[in-house]
Order: structure tokens, then sequence, then C-alpha cells
């Protein structure tokens, strides 16, 4: 990743409330990582902290901004893609209001439209969520 001003509303389809990344961090053809600060007005904040549902958006959207980085840099529009599965979730805590996750997903497999992903979501540098997920892809805007 070559540019780390990049508008993340340029990269995901989400628009507020629904974006749950702040920032692309770096992206290559198998890794992405991304940041979200825990803000009181976020739609997934509980109790203050984000919730479980959060935590697997923010990994979704990642992969997101992934492939709408290489589309950006393909000069493609981006793709919509949509969560197909969500296995072996693992939930260790939840961030709180003014917190900072940083997101990994590695990629696992991509076959025609499909995508599965490992995300890995850390808060104060340990790991608080895991999961694998199945991504469908679409070519439709």
């Amino acid at each position: 990743m070559k540019d780390d001003h990049v508008d993340i509303l340029a990269l995901i389809p989400q628009r507020p409330p629904m974006v749950m990344v702040d920032k692309l961090l770096y992206s290559d053809e198998k890794i992405s990582r991304s940041v979200l600060q825990i803000r009181e007005g976020n739609i997934f904040v509980e109790n203050s902290a984000l919730s479980e549902a959060g935590l697997v958006e923010n990994i979704a959207q990642t992969a997101a901004a992934r492939i709408g980085y290489i589309s950006m840099l393909e000069k493609k529009p981006a793709p919509l893609g949509y969560i197909g599965a969500v296995q072996h979730l693992e939930i260790k805590s939840l961030p709180k209001i003014n917190e900072e996750i940083k997101t990994e997903i590695t990629i696992k497999n991509e076959i025609f439209n499909v995508t599965v992903i490992c995300g890995e979501v850390s808060c104060n540098e340990k790991p608080i969520a895991q999961c694998e997920m199945k991504i469908f892809i679409t070519n439709q805007q």
C-alpha cells in the first residue's frame, strides 16, 4: 500500500452510521490491516463497549476495504460482498469506548466469487476476537 491517505469511504460500500473501519493501514495479496476507534455514537456500541456484531462487521469491512483498494488500483469499481458464513468465532473481550482496535485479515482461499478469510482483532496489543469468514463477491454495484 503506497497511499495511506485514502478515504475509507472510497474503498467500502457502507456509509455512516454503518462504517466500522476508520482506515486501511496495510494491504497486499494475502494480508490487510485496518484500525477503528470505538466512539460513543457507534451503532454497535452497547453498555459502553463494541458488541460482538460490531466486531464481526469490522472484520467483514476490513475485507471489503481490501477488495476496494485492489479495485481502486485497477481503476475498476469495487464489487459488493456479502457475508456467507462465519465459523469458529471466538470473542475474548469487547473493546470499550475510546479504545482502538486493529484488525488483520488473511486470505485463506479465493475461488471464483468466494473468498475465505481468517480475521483477528486486537485491542491494546492483545487478541480479543477471531473467526473464519466466507464472503461472496458480486459484480453488482
